[in-house]
This record gives structure tokens, sequence and C-alpha cells, in this order.
């Protein structure tokens, strides 16, 4: 049995606004044997385009490799848009050794609440993937129970936005209730672009553009929240 631990610490400031929260990285990057176009940094993944998507919405020229450079240009970026990333996940157990969501047993999740609790700025939670099984918002449902909280739907619309409300007697006396919204972003995996095949919107950009691609639509999609 694998033990897969999250090998990043969340990246939050005391001005942070929005807070990114995926489950885990693939395995390699808890045991350090990255690729070669893999970046030693939350979302670091060859094979995950949230960087490209944002690289590609802010023009930012960003390097994909193991360098400490690439690194500095994401904390960088993050910091000047008021963006962290505190992923919901802080370990797991895996039969098989991949980055599979529905391959992670025995899962310990973060305090997301406390994290909301200690940076009193953060507004919003942006998940990057929704509500199927194993998935961050999946989790962080799980997580509001423990504090007797539930998610309200403000839109079904892809992607679907939910809020809640963190009571005042959770904060110190002089405190007032707080209201902090989520937005569940289609997964920036290749696997979700299954999924983007088959959602109406994309079907239409599509027919109207047949250039338009699965990471336009992305594009597309996070550049209103990111």
């Amino acid at each position: 049995m694998f033990k897969h631990r999250h090998p990043y610490e969340p990246f939050i400031k005391s001005d942070t606004k929005k807070l990114i929260v995926g489950t885990l990285p693939p395995p390699r990057f808890t045991t350090g044997d990255l690729l070669e176009k893999d970046v030693d940094f939350c979302y670091g993944s060859y094979y995950n385009s949230l960087w490209l998507f944002i690289d590609k919405i802010h023009n930012l020229n960003l390097r994909y490799d193991n360098s400490e450079l690439a690194v500095v240009q994401r904390k960088n970026f993050l910091i000047q848009h008021k963006i962290g990333i505190c992923d919901v996940v802080e370990s797991c157990e895996r039969e098989k050794i991949d980055a599979s969501d529905l391959g992670m047993i025995n899962v310990e999740l973060r305090d997301i609440i406390g994290y909301l609790k200690k940076y009193p700025a953060i507004e919003t939670l942006l998940f990057t993937g929704g509500n199927s099984k194993n998935g961050p918002e999946y989790f962080f449902r799980k997580h509001l129970k423990a504090y007797n909280l539930k998610l309200e739907q403000v839109s079904k619309e892809t992607p679907r936005i939910h809020q809640f409300i963190i009571p005042s007697e959770a904060w110190e006396s002089n405190k007032k209730e707080r209201l902090v919204k989520t937005v569940s972003l289609t997964s920036s995996s290749g696997a979700a672009n299954i999924s983007i095949g088959s959602n109406p919107l994309y079907k239409q950009l599509k027919a109207s553009n047949s250039d338009f691609t699965t990471f336009d639509f992305r594009v597309l999609q996070y550049r209103e929240f990111l």
C-alpha cells in the first residue's frame, strides 16, 4: 500500500482572496521523481493544464521545467493576483500508484474551514473539479458536515456556483457571520475532456468554430475567475 502525502504546504497570504482547491498532485511529486517538464510546485504536473490556462489568459510566458525560476514565476503570479492554493486532501493510501482520484482510500482531509478562519480575506474557493466521487467539491462537502455547514446552490450552470455561511459563533465574539462562495471549475486534467465534449455550450461553440478545442473551452471558463 502506497502512502500518498501532499508534498506542498498550503500557499496562502494574509491578503489572499481566492483559494484554488484540488485533491493531490500525482505520486511522483511525493516521491520526488519528477519529469523533465514538471514544475516542483502545486499543479506542476506536465499533464495538468492549470498553469497552461493561466499562462494563456495572462500572457505570462512561464517556464515548464524543474527550475527554481519556474516556481518563483508561479508564486509571484499568485501573490500579485491575491490567489492561494490549498488542496483539500492531506494524504491517502493507494493500492495502485497512480494519480486517479477514485483510487484514493483512507483519505485524510485538510481543515479548509480552519484556514478560512485564519485568513479572513478569502472570499472564494475555486474547486478544480466537481462533485464526482473523490473530487475536491465532493471532499469539501464532507468536510463541511464536520462543522454542521452545507453548500447552498447559487447557479447550476457550468461552472456551478454555491455559497455557505461561517456563523458568527465560529469566530471571536466580535466577528460577524461570513459568506464564502465556491466555484466548481471543469477539471484541468486531460480526463475531463470527455465530459467537456458533451457540454451543450462546448457543442455550440464547436459548431460555430471547428477549430475550437477543449483547451479553449477551459480557458474561456477559467478567465472569469483567474
